[in-house]
């Protein structure tokens, strides 16, 4: 899926992914037993048991299991066989990523607790398993700095078997990230956070980008090894969403030149939203024409191929086009085609 000039950075292997219970993804065997389906790298159908101490939580309850929590707390147990059950799962999610193009993979632990210690605990698990089976890079992602401490040391110690890591993510209210970047030579997302708060509209994005990566310039992290991340907000929330990203990226382009990288969580667009795949692609072939050239995205979704394909001039994709450029006020005439059944899968 990726080309010379379009890093992925494969999103799934993530505590806060979710299924629904009543998914095909989830389901219930002879035996009583609820299980999430999957298959192995081989193609084996394959089931993973979901604790009973899963099902105590609100998210259970509500009706969702989040997949990959249950995968690294059976991954992570004495049991000999709840590991095995964990480790198959998350190999058959690297290994799907892989052959589908991720360059990199993401991995959090973040929602597997409160607790720093179990949580360190998760990374250095998920970190040493990965290190062992995978072929790409880790992107160590976390909201905590100990947390991506910990990730990397554990990489390190492993032998750096796949190459340099990436660091997710360095910010202005955390700058000292940058100096993990350094000390282990790896790339890094820097976001367009401000030190206080999310930023609002493209000049506050243009500014936080510019003194983040003055910092990464002062500790001669060269530009190639960054990826600049604009932040892509849902565009139900706002209608100017999709312009202030895209209009940031045309921006920092402009500014750095080819060599820095920029990036983003694009599929963040369509959330809340129907047709997300159809609003995702032509989301994605905008911010390419912009300047992206690298997305956090699960590339078993959004294939580039069928992205770069993408007739824009079709009628799906103009209506999500008036919508992501700001021209549908309130998302209303898109949902309104959507519900005429005009918006066809692409």
């Amino acid at each position: 899926m990726s080309n010379s000039r379009f890093t992925i950075i494969g999103e799934n292997i993530h505590t806060t992914r979710v299924l629904r219970r009543d998914g095909s993804r989830v389901e219930q065997r002879e035996n009583g037993e609820e299980c999430v389906v999957y298959k192995t790298p081989d193609g084996i159908t394959s089931f993973m048991p979901i604790p009973d101490s899963f099902k105590e939580t609100q998210v259970y309850i509500q009706g969702r299991v989040k997949h990959f929590m249950v995968a690294v707390t059976l991954g992570m147990s004495d049991s000999i066989e709840d590991r095995r059950q964990g480790e198959s799962y998350i190999l058959a999610e690297i290994k799907r990523q892989e052959s589908n193009g991720s360059d990199f993979l993401d991995l959090n632990i973040d929602e597997i607790s409160y607790k720093l210690d179990v949580q360190k605990k998760a990374i250095e698990w998920l970190v040493e398993f990965y290190s062992a089976v995978a072929n790409t890079p880790p992107s160590i992602d976390s909201s905590s700095f100990e947390i991506i401490q910990h990730g990397i040391k554990t990489y390190q110690n492993a032998g750096l078997p796949q190459g340099a890591p990436m660091i997710n993510s360095a910010s202005l209210e955390r700058v000292s990230v940058l100096d993990l970047v350094v000390e282990n030579d790896s790339y890094v997302i820097v976001t367009a956070a401000g030190s206080e708060s999310m930023p609002n509209g493209i000049e506050d994005r243009i500014s936080n980008v510019s003194k983040i990566v003055d910092q990464c310039i002062e500790r001669r992290i060269p530009l190639s090894k960054i990826y600049v991340d604009p932040l892509v907000f849902p565009i139900s929330v706002d209608q100017n969403f999709g312009n202030h990203f895209l209009k940031a990226v045309s921006k920092i382009r402009e500014e750095y030149g080819e060599e820095i990288n920029i990036t983003g969580g694009l599929s963040n667009i369509s959330f809340g939203l129907p047709a997300r795949r159809l609003i995702n692609d032509t989301f994605i072939s905008l911010s390419m024409g912009s300047g992206v050239d690298s997305a956090i995205l699960n590339p078993v979704e959004s294939k580039l191929e069928r992205i770069l394909d993408l007739d824009m001039e079709s009628e799906p994709v103009q209506a999500a086009t008036d919508m992501l450029l700001g021209k549908d006020e309130y998302c209303m005439k898109f949902l309104s085609e959507f519900r005429e059944g005009k918006l066809s899968r692409i």
